[in-house]
């Protein structure tokens, strides 16, 4: 089968395959077909020069909230996936099962980029979440709607990954783990994984983790204090250690005010590294703190971690907490995705959701997407 398109001459950093080399990629029917040096382009083959660039499987952002118009704080996954080199955006609970229908016909299927979805337990998912109303959805119990969950999660399967709840005090109030014990019911009875949002306690941290099963997913990972992963001196707490041990996944969730370096340089520290790195992007962070994917990439590359484990943590991992081996990876018959990046050097002032700031040496910047085997971005 010819190629339909030849990324020629990249540096390819595909972590799935362990590969790191200047060579060729080759997409052919949606999909990968091959890689390596010197393969051949027919007369209709499109070919692109990236060798000033750095070719890595198509991006996955874990965490964002893209019901663009649906509610207040929907960005949308086109234009954000443009600037960030994403080719999968991962919506995490924007929409709940009354909603959700709306959601899959106005966003989800005219989208150019794919948009996989955690459903919210709630019934009308994250509605009251703008500059001026914030309102908790796991607040009031009545709003929870698990019956309706599982019919819509297990009627929509192809685009839902899982059960989506938020719980803590800004979200979930006085009801604390409550909303995480009917969504864990949810997710038992469809078999799939649930994401957990946690902010200020009730509940604590570790009764959130207690509660969680092997492949589940503990978004907003290393946010600051209270509830912070990581002990006053600098350690990593005991639970958040034996959650690992039982399979239970860390992902970062940046957004408005789930991300801190302190945090962050102590679990490092510990050898303790996020499985997943995603933005948590919103109408409330889109200009700040967290910006973009590649942006909060960027912080943990200037934090030591190495290119290709925080490449990792938006591809092959995120890939796997999704149950999508399809996705995050450039081996022939994987999804047709690519990203194009740049590393950066210079000096660049990155924030936390706390204020402080890093100057950091370096700033992964998106330089082109591949989706479906399609070059899509920039023309």
């Amino acid at each position: 089968m010819p190629f339909d398109l030849i990324l020629r001459g990249g540096r390819v950093i595909d972590p799935s395959q362990k590969l790191d080399a200047v060579t060729d990629v080759a997409f052919s029917g949606g999909k990968v077909a091959a890689v390596g040096s010197g393969l051949k382009a027919d007369p209709a083959t499109e070919v692109r020069d990236v060798s000033q660039f750095i070719v890595t499987p198509g991006l996955i952002d874990l965490h964002t909230h893209v019901y663009w118009g649906g509610t207040s704080l929907g960005i949308d996954a086109e234009e954000f996936c443009r600037k960030s080199g994403v080719t999968t955006s991962v919506d995490t609970g924007s929409a709940g099962p009354g909603n959700f229908a709306g959601f899959r016909k106005h966003v989800i299927e005219p989208s150019q980029v794919r948009i996989l979805a955690y459903l919210h337990v709630s019934h009308a998912g994250i509605f009251g979440f703008s500059h001026r109303i914030m309102v908790g959805e796991s607040e009031e119990l009545r709003l929870m709607n698990p019956i309706e969950a599982a019919k819509v999660a297990d009627a929509n399967r192809d685009v839902i990954v899982g059960i989506k709840v938020r719980v803590g005090l800004h979200s979930s109030g006085t009801s604390g783990a409550v909303p995480l014990d009917i969504a864990l019911q949810v997710a038992d009875e469809v078999g799939m994984p649930l994401m957990a949002h946690i902010d200020h306690p009730p509940p604590t941290y570790e009764e959130v983790l207690a509660r969680l099963r092997p492949g589940d997913v503990l978004t907003h990972a290393f946010r600051p204090f209270p509830n912070s992963p990581a002990t006053a001196q600098g350690t990593v707490k005991k639970a958040v250690l034996d959650a690992r041990e039982r399979g239970v996944l860390f992902d970062i969730g940046h957004g408005k005010g789930s991300f801190a370096f302190r945090t962050a340089r102590a679990m490092l520290a510990n050898g303790f590294y996020p499985d997943t790195i995603s933005s948590d992007i919103h109408q409330l962070c889109i200009d700040g703190p967290a910006y973009d994917q590649v942006t909060t990439m960027s912080k943990f590359l200037c934090m030591g971690m190495s290119l290709s484990d925080v490449i990792a943590a938006s591809t092959e991992n995120a890939a796997m907490a999704l149950r999508r081996p399809e996705l995050g990876s450039l081996k022939p018959g994987s999804v047709g995705d690519a990203t194009l990046i740049s590393v950066r050097e210079g000096q660049f002032d990155y924030e936390d959701v706390v204020g402080e700031h890093l100057i950091g040496s370096k700033k992964i910047v998106s330089e082109g997407v591949v989706i479906g085997g399609r070059w899509w971005h920039p023309n």
